[in-house]
């Protein structure tokens, strides 16, 4: 996994908690933490985060 799919899961998890809670963190709701879920979840799909080419090109040049 990488960076962003696992900071999507803690993200939901806060989401769904605050849901069922109807609670806040710092006057953000749930459905702000669920958006901004999708948000990671849509870098993680678009290959942000994961080893790329310059990342494996770096390092067999050191």
């Amino acid at each position: 996994m990488t960076m962003f799919a696992i900071a999507a899961a803690i993200v939901f998890v806060l989401g769904l908690l605050l849901g069922l809670a109807d609670g806040r963190i710092a006057g953000v709701g749930g459905p702000a933490f669920l958006v901004l879920a999708l948000l990671l979840l849509t870098l993680h799909q678009a290959g942000m985060g994961t080893p790329g080419a310059w990342s494996q090109a770096w390092r067999r040049r050191h």
